[in-house]
């Protein structure tokens, strides 16, 4: 199966099954959720995701690796 999320940086099998579990299956539709936006479904969905889930998409969407993030981006709130 050729996953189109699983071709982005930061995301593996597990999170793009994830992401796909709750309509995200494709760039596109992660850039319309955006990283807030996909992480909070898929912790709404149930799944047990850490926050490094959220950085890695935010990662994901900028083409970067999560830990290289700028630091306001990964500073809690």
């Amino acid at each position: 199966m050729n996953d189109e999320l699983q071709h982005l940086k930061n995301l593996g099998k597990t999170s793009a099954q994830w992401l796909h579990a709750v309509g995200i299956h494709s760039a596109n539709d992660l850039r319309r959720y955006g990283a807030v936006g996909a992480y909070r479904a898929v912790r709404a969905r149930g799944f047990r995701a850490s926050k490094v889930l959220l950085y890695a998409i935010e990662g994901a969407l900028l083409n970067v690796h999560w830990s290289e993030l700028p630091p306001p981006r990964t500073k809690p709130n």
